[in-house]
C-alpha cells in the first residue's frame, strides 16, 4: 500500500512537469536502466532533441519490421551525425518473418485481423519485447491527441504488459501545433 501511495505521488508530480522536465527526471532517474523507442515521427524527433541536449546518453532504439520507408533510413543517418547519436536497431526474427511470409504472403496484414496480428506480433512485439528487457522504464513520444485510445494517457504509467516497467511519455499533453512549432523553431530534421 505505501509503494502504490508512493507510486501514485510519483505519478502526480511527473504530470505537473514540463516535457522538458520529465525528459530529464527519466534520464536522471533511471540512467543507465531507460531507453527510448523511436520510430522516427515528428513526436520522436522532438524527444531526439530534447535527449541529446541533456548530453546523458539516453539509449536510444528502433524497431525495423523490414518495411521501413528509406526516408526513415535517410532520416536515422541524420540523427546519428547531427546528434552523434547511436541507435540500436532490432529487427524481427527471420526465422519467423520467411515462415510468416511463405505462408501468408508479404502483404497478410490486408488480409484479416489476426493476419494484421499475427504480422504486428512477429513485426513489432517480439521485437519490441528483447528491446526492453532489463530495463526499469521506456520513454515514447505518445501524445493523448494522436487517438481516442490515448486520451487517458499519462506522462508516467506501468506498462504492466512489459513486466509492470515504467513507461514515460514527456509528450503526452501536447497537441500536434506545438511538436511541430518545436521542430521549426529548433530546426529539428523530420521525415518527409
Amino acid at each position: 500500500m505505501v509503494a502504490d501511495n508512493l507510486a501514485d505521488t510519483q505519478v502526480a508530480r511527473v504530470e505537473r512537469m514540463s516535457a522538458e522536465e520529465v525528459v530529464r527526471w527519466a534520464a536522471e532517474e533511471y540512467r543507465a536502466r531507460i531507453a527510448w523507442a523511436s520510430s522516427f515521427g515528428a513526436e520522436d524527433m522532438v524527444l531526439v532533441d530534447m535527449l541529446a541536449a541533456l548530453g546523458q546518453g539516453v539509449r536510444v532504439f528502433t524497431l525495423d519490421t523490414g518495411r521501413l520507408p528509406q526516408e526513415t533510413y535517410d532520416l536515422m543517418d541524420r540523427v546519428r551525425l547531427r546528434y552523434n547519436l547511436a541507435v540500436e536497431v532490432y529487427f524481427p526474427q527471420a526465422a519467423l518473418v520467411e515462415a510468416m511470409v511463405r505462408e501468408k504472403g508479404l502483404n497478410l496484414f490486408l488480409n484479416s485481423v489476426a493476419d494484421r496480428q499475427r504480422c504486428c506480433h512477429v513485426r513489432k512485439v517480439e521485437p519490441l519485447g528483447r528491446a526492453l528487457q532489463g530495463l526499469r522504464a521506456w520513454m515514447t513520444g505518445m501524445r493523448r491527441e494522436q487517438a481516442v485510445t490515448r486520451t487517458e494517457l499519462r506522462k508516467l504509467e506501468r506498462d504492466e504488459e512489459h513486466g509492470g516497467i515504467w513507461k514515460v511519455n514527456p509528450l503526452a499533453d501536447w497537441t500536434r501545433d506545438q511538436v511541430w512549432e518545436y521542430i521549426r523553431r529548433r530546426r529539428v530534421p523530420y521525415n518527409p
